[in-house]
């Protein structure tokens, strides 16, 4: 059976892992999260591209996957090319849908909500200046999705008000009144994306990339040798760099996910050893 290593620093990736369980039902799927320093948006770069390298070369090690996907905006911007250079494995990462904005928008004007580290790195901006010459891209680093997304996989809705005052750090942009198209930058906002809807502007367009990282990571994985790995754990794996205090209501959503877990793996805060 072939497998999929996915990674992020916390659920935001499991939006993606459920549309590769889509269109790849008979593929194994670990999971591996770094909650010991989430969120990544708000960690120094270079730290955060030598933490990823090394945490990604344990996972790698210890899970034997066919393939890893980088179901994170800022490890995928950050550290994706250190990553394909270090290591034998084909590599799948998220980028911001700037190209897709641009294909869709009728005013010229886009939007982003990202996180703060996405949106201040020199590749959003190569990004826009590639695939979207002609659009004004409006962004915005919104600190608190990324918690709200964490508390949503876990049962809890978003406050609206707070979900609008960040949505507002969009839209009261001067030219915001414009933005007929968001991107999502960020994996967590997943979990958001209905609420984000019926919260913002009615005319807007909200462009979620899971669906197109799924077909990536489909499309890479037919090329690649997928022979039994005798080294592999046998059932899927749920990992973490730090246990959640509330990993009873992490459950829920993971069994929904197809995650048959009691025990998840722990991996050490130091990323320097395994438990």
């Amino acid at each position: 059976m072939a497998r999929i290593l996915a990674f992020d620093s916390g659920i935001g990736g499991l939006g993606i892992v459920a549309r590769i369980r889509d269109l790849l039902p008979g593929v194994a799927v670990d999971y591996l999260a770094d909650t010991a320093i989430f969120p990544y948006g708000e960690q120094p770069d270079a730290t955060l591209r030598r933490r990823i390298v090394t945490l990604l070369g344990q996972a790698i090690d210890r899970l034997r996957p066919d393939m890893v996907v980088v179901a994170c905006n800022t490890a995928s911007t950050l550290a994706l090319d250190s990553l394909r250079a270090a290591y034998d494995v084909p590599f799948v990462g998220c980028v911001p849908p700037i190209k897709w904005a641009a294909d869709h928008t009728r005013t010229g004007t886009i939007g982003l909500l990202a996180t703060r580290a996405t949106v201040r790195r020199p590749y959003l901006r190569d990004l826009s200046t590639r695939f979207a010459p002609d659009c004004t891209l409006l962004a915005y680093g919104a600190r608190g999705l990324a918690d709200m997304a964490e508390a949503a996989f876990r049962g809890s809705p978003p406050d609206r008000q707070q979900l609008k005052t960040e949505l507002d750090g969009l839209f009261d942009q001067m030219g915001g009144d414009r933005i007929d198209v968001v991107g999502i930058g960020c994996t967590h906002y997943t979990f958001l994306l209905d609420a984000m809807r019926e919260t913002g502007p009615a005319h807007v367009t909200w462009l979620d990339p899971a669906p197109a990282v799924a077909r990536q990571a489909a499309r890479i994985l037919t090329g690649c040798d997928t022979t039994a790995d005798p080294r592999r754990p046998r059932a899927e794996r749920v990992c973490f760099t730090a246990m959640p205090p509330d990993l009873a209501a992490l459950l829920p959503g993971l069994r929904r996910l197809g995650y048959a877990i009691d025990a998840p793996c722990l991996f050490s805060k130091d990323v320097a050893t395994h438990s």
